[in-house]
């Protein structure tokens, strides 16, 4: 079985205004926390995954790189340098360690697993513990994209129902859409990194289903004319999230209601990447 999409990071140089923007959109953002390298994220939650909107706290320093460590701190900063928008994806896992050593067998990446944990705030306002341990890929195709899985410690902690009720009637990720000239290289990297054992042609490029969500990857002009203006013609290669909506019309509501320029394609609201924090996103029912 394919792995399941964990979580993605949301990359923003003000992320105060991109939390601020994402409530616009209906959706129910987490309070503000800090990481002990100083990257500080909101947390926007659904059944199972999440979107981790993510920035550079004040006093923030790059830190120096080592050899066989992978800088979760050092990416972002490099990826806010040159772009803002949908960073880093992230798989589900329950055990990151045997992923780390599957990952260096596979030639995907042979990275420290890097661990850590910091106090989390839930909706209620309790204070409590939670703890991650990460594992890191990296592919040569798609070099401005972070890949990693995500194990919880504490997922009674973390996961929360109550967080998970969006305004808009977001219920999960449905989807997400690469960029890139030569999908198959793309693919070579990504079906071992999902765990998916194959493929499929769509028109100009390939899809990858995996649990619970569909990944396509295909040259930027394919992208466009299947999505229209909403894909950034210059925007960094993890190119468009699709998000799973109860009922499109809520969702549209919210667009207009929050003066977020917009436009519909069949029952699926599209908000381009420029108007969106450099996210291209697609609502759909």
């Amino acid at each position: 079985m394919p792995r399941a999409i964990d979580h993605l990071v949301i990359a923003s140089r003000d992320l105060a205004a991109a939390a601020e923007f994402y409530r616009r959109l209906g959706f129910q953002v987490g309070a503000r926390n800090r990481h002990p390298w100083g990257t500080e994220n909101h947390i926007v939650q659904f059944d199972g995954s999440f979107l981790e909107l993510i920035g550079l706290g004040e006093g923030f320093a790059a830190p120096a790189s080592q050899a066989g460590h992978y800088s979760f701190a050092g990416f972002v900063a490099r990826f806010l340098a040159r772009h803002e928008g949908l960073a880093m994806l992230a798989i589900r896992s329950s055990d990151a360690e045997a992923d780390r050593r599957e990952f260096a067998d596979k030639g995907l990446g042979d990275f420290e697993r890097f661990d850590f944990a910091r106090k989390a705030t839930r909706p209620g306002g309790e204070t409590v513990d939670v703890a991650f341990s990460l594992a890191f890929a990296a592919s040569e195709a798609l070099p401005e994209t972070g890949f990693f899985v995500c194990q919880q410690h504490f997922p009674q902690n973390f996961w929360s129902p109550s967080a998970q009720v969006h305004p808009n009637g977001a219920t999960g990720i449905a989807g997400l859409a690469f960029a890139h000239e030569a999908p198959e290289d793309a693919v070579r990297f990504l079906a071992p990194f999902l765990g998916a054992s194959r493929a499929r042609r769509a028109g100009q490029g390939l899809e990858i289903e995996t649990d619970g969500a569909r990944i396509e990857i295909a040259p930027r002009s394919t992208l466009v004319e299947r999505y229209g203006p909403a894909i950034a013609p210059d925007g960094p290669s993890l190119a468009l999230i699709r998000i799973r909506v109860a009922e499109s019309d809520k969702s549209s509501a919210f667009s207009s209601r929050g003066a977020i320029p917009h436009s519909l394609r069949g029952h699926a609201l599209e908000l381009n990447a420029a108007n969106a924090c450099g996210v291209a996103i697609v609502f759909e029912p």
